[in-house]
């Protein structure tokens, strides 16, 4: 019993911290040096734009019926002129028909255009978004003459809180009077 209060007496006297054994105390560490720990995470994201293409169509005019009649005309005349006594009609017939027909191409050729206009498009994919995020902060201190290494959540600054508890090694417990 003399020895734990002169230990306690002396310790006091000096200024460190009492140690009882399973108690222990706080005190603070030197930081030597603090590395911040990154981890890189993909974060997609969505990213749209848009183009303009190139659209056409065919616009039909209104189509013209002299073309038509000029050859059906001028066809049926014709195959009059060829045909002889009642294949006459026949060849008029069909020289008004095929007369007819030429005239509406060759009349109409023109009627219609190709027109064009831009269409507006939007697009959109997914594109990989790397983010850099500080996760711990690997920090190395001195204690009591001994180097440590620990992680922690943040950044100390130059002094770190530490929890110092001693026990006895082999966990046993000597009486102070045995």
């Amino acid at each position: 019993m003399k020895r734990t209060a002169i230990a306690m007496a002396t310790a006091f006297a000096v200024g460190a911290p009492t140690v009882f054994a399973g108690h222990g105390y706080d005190d603070y560490a030197r930081v030597t040096d603090v590395d911040p720990q990154y981890e890189s995470v993909n974060v997609p994201r969505k990213e749209c734009y848009t183009e303009y293409e190139p659209q056409s169509y065919y616009r039909k005019e209104h189509r013209s019926l002299v073309g038509p009649l000029i050859g059906g005309v001028a066809g049926g005349l014709l195959g009059a002129q060829v045909g002889e006594g009642s294949g006459r009609v026949a060849a008029s017939a069909a020289g008004a028909a095929v007369g007819a027909i030429v005239g509406d191409r060759l009349g109409n050729r023109d009627r219609g255009r190709e027109e064009y206009y831009e269409r507006e498009v939007r697009r959109c994919r997914m594109v990989d978004d790397w983010q850099t995020h500080v996760t711990g902060y690997r920090v190395t201190y001195e204690y009591a003459g001994r180097s440590y290494t620990s992680v922690l959540p943040y950044d100390p600054g130059r002094r770190l809180a530490v929890r110092v508890d001693v026990e006895p090694a082999g966990g046993g417990y000597r009486r102070d009077d045995d």
